[in-house]
This record gives structure tokens, C-alpha cells and sequence, in this order.
């Protein structure tokens, strides 16, 4: 569980609707679980309850266990009785939450150094799915993309550029002369389905240069990194001084929230489990990362054989999906579980 969220805790501001002795576990559940890598806090949370966004209800954090809100590979997980209530806690830790080292990234900053455990603790959902989601995405005002300085030629009149290659671009670099920049390209604008109001528009990372020279308003950069080839017209925008967020927690929404589906990932309209979704909603609306959202499909129109005329079916529920990113005005989730099938235009409320 991440700082923020245990402060939350502490200070009651994120509520559940139901307490850790009335949350039934499942009869099956295990009595003890081996935590083993590839598992996700999603996972292990179905395996005690149908509810794994509830998950905070039956978790107990043992003060006397290092880290008790994490889970490592190796540790022991089990039904424990604490004041009469049969909770979830830790039972012993295995060797990858007792051994650390420096991680092979570590970056000092002032005389200290990051220390990580060598098996980092289980995420809540495979991060695999979101993790072009957490990097190469970034929604942006379309304001801002209008002003952003672009690529205009590259170096020996080259049309299409690679890491290593010199490009020149041309807007207000002025104040970020020594700075990184990260290359992106327009892709979606997404636009309220209800309201029409514009959310947001999605840019899509290329890659990373920096400014070696400059005159006037043309600057000579240099490509550092790049995911796909860059192209006359993509963007500069500086880089997001942001951590990375991967370690999340299943939780209800602090407030009721619902919305739409705007958009799947790969740009179909069907959708199932582990693809990631564009929401209506954002931090506006008091969306976090780590809430947990179910789908609504909408009902069948049907007729009326006696009345002759048509109605509509009530919503029936499809899916379940958690919030990952979030921006103002929208937010990225990924779909943990699909009941039924579902497509682009459904709707999402809280649990």
C-alpha cells in the first residue's frame, strides 16, 4: 500500500462501506497461501474473497511483520484471528522481504541511495498490460500541443530519424535549452459521449532528445532514445518530473462516481480482460489510481410483443476494472474481470 493511501487510512478519509467481520470470506478459502512470483495482489485477493476490491476489509497489517502492508514472493499469507474477526495477514516472510540491495538503477540523491528488495513486492495487477500505459501515453490540452515547438528537417535531409541521429525543430525552446525533452505525436482526442465537452488529447511518446545548439527559434537536438522512428511534425514537450507509480491497492472510489467507456486499447470497439480503457472521469471527479469501478452492459432493446413497442432491458453487470492513471478531466483502467462481453459505450459505476 502505497504512503499516500495509508495516510488516507489513518485519518478516515477513505471509507468502506462494510466491516472486516461482515465481509464473507470464500468457504474454500485457503488457510494458508505461498506467495510465488508472477502473483498479483488481484489474485490472491480472489482467492479469500468474491470481492477483491475489498480486500482492505479482511487485510491485516501486523505490526510486528516488517512492511506489513507489502507482500514479497516466499512470504506466508493466511486466515488469522485477531479480536474475534478472522482476517488475512502475514504469517512468516520468505527471503526476498528480509535480503535487499541496491537496485541496479539507483539514483543518489544527496549522500543517500535507494534501497530495494531484490524481489520487488507483488503489484496489484500485472503491470505488464498498463506499462506502456504508465510511459508512452500522456494526455495533454490541445492548447498546449498547438504551441509545442515541432520537428521541421532532420540532419542530411534524412525524412525519418533514429536514437543517435540530429534533428532540427523549430518553437519556443528558450527556456528549456539544457533540458530534455520528450518527441511525442497526436493521436486521439476524446470527447465527452454525453456533455461533447473535450477531455483531453492523447499524445503518444516517440522518444527523448536534447538541445545542443540553438539560434533564434531553430534548435539543433540530439535523439537519445526512441521507440519508433521519428518523423517531420512530431512534438517537444519537456519532460514530467513524475514517479513511476506500479505498487497500487484495490479500494472503492471515495465517491460516487459513473461514467463511459470512451475508448479500448488497439482501437476496436469489443473488450476484454486485461485491456486497458479510456474513462469520461478523471481527478475532477475524485478518481484515484486503485479504484475499483464495475462495468455496466447496457440491456437489449427488445419488443413488446403485447404492447407492441419497444424497451430496453436493464443494465446487467459485466466486468471489473481498476483505475491506474488518472488526469483531470479522464483516466486509464485496466479490465480485471469480464463476465460478460463488452464494447466501447458501456457504463461504470462504483462497486
Amino acid at each position: 500500500m502505497s504512503k499516500t493511501i495509508m495516510r488516507l487510512l489513518a485519518i478516515g478519509l477513505i471509507g468502506f462501506s462494510i466491516s472486516a467481520s461482515a465481509l464473507q470470506l470464500l468457504p474454500d478459502a485457503p488457510k494458508q497461501y505461498v506467495i510465488v512470483k508472477g502473483d498479483t495482489l488481484w489474485d490472491i485477493s480472489a482467492k479469500f474473497t468474491n470481492d477483491p476490491w475489498q480486500w482492505p476489509e479482511i487485510w491485516y497489517q501486523n505490526t510486528q511483520i516488517n512492511n506489513p502492508h507489502l507482500i514479497f514472493p516466499g512470504d506466508v499469507i493466511g486466515l488469522i484471528n485477531v479480536d474475534g474477526e478472522t482476517r488475512v495477514g502475514v504469517i512468516s516472510r520468505g527471503d526476498a522481504s528480509r535480503t535487499v540491495k541496491l537496485s541496479p538503477g539507483t539514483v543518489k540523491l544527496q549522500p543517500t541511495a535507494r534501497i530495494e528488495s531484490i524481489e520487488a513486492a507483488i503489484p496489484a495487477i500485472p503491470v505488464s498490460a498498463i506499462r506502456g500505459y504508465l510511459t508512452e501515453h500522456r494526455i495533454v490540452d490541445a492548447e498546449l500541443l498547438d504551441k509545442a515547438p515541432h520537428i521541421i528537417a532532420g540532419a542530411d535531409e534524412h525524412l525519418v530519424m533514429g536514437a543517435g541521429n540530429t534533428v532540427y525543430a523549430r518553437g519556443d525552446l528558450s527556456e528549456h535549452t539544457a533540458d530534455a525533452y520528450g518527441i511525442f505525436r497526436r493521436s486521439q482526442v476524446y470527447t465527452d459521449p454525453v456533455t461533447g465537452e473535450v477531455l483531453g488529447l492523447e499524445a503518444i511518446d516517440v522518444g527523448l532528445a536534447r538541445v545542443r545548439a540553438r539560434n533564434n527559434d531553430i534548435a539543433t537536438i540530439d535523439l537519445d532514445r526512441t521507440s519508433q522512428q521519428v518523423s517531420i511534425g512530431d512534438l517537444l514537450l519537456p519532460t514530467e518530473d513524475r514517479e513511476l507509480m506500479t505498487q497500487f491497492f484495490p479500494k472503492s472510489p471515495k465517491r460516487n462516481v459513473s461514467g463511459q467507456i470512451m475508448a479500448v486499447s488497439g482501437g476496436v470497439t469489443q473488450i476484454g480482460q486485461f485491456d486497458v480503457v479510456v474513462l469520461n472521469r478523471g481527478e475532477r471527479d475524485y478518481l484515484e489510481p486503485g479504484d475499483v469501478l464495475v462495468i455496466n452492459k447496457a440491456g437489449a432493446i427488445v419488443l413488446d410483443r403485447v404492447a407492441d413497442e419497444k424497451v430496453q432491458l436493464p443494465e446487467e453487470r459485466a466486468g471489473t476494472m481498476m483505475v491506474f492513471r488518472t488526469f483531470e478531466k479522464l483516466s486509464y483502467a485496466l479490465v480485471m474481470k469480464a463476465t460478460r462481453p463488452m464494447r466501447v459505450g458501456d457504463r461504470f459505476a462504483n462497486p
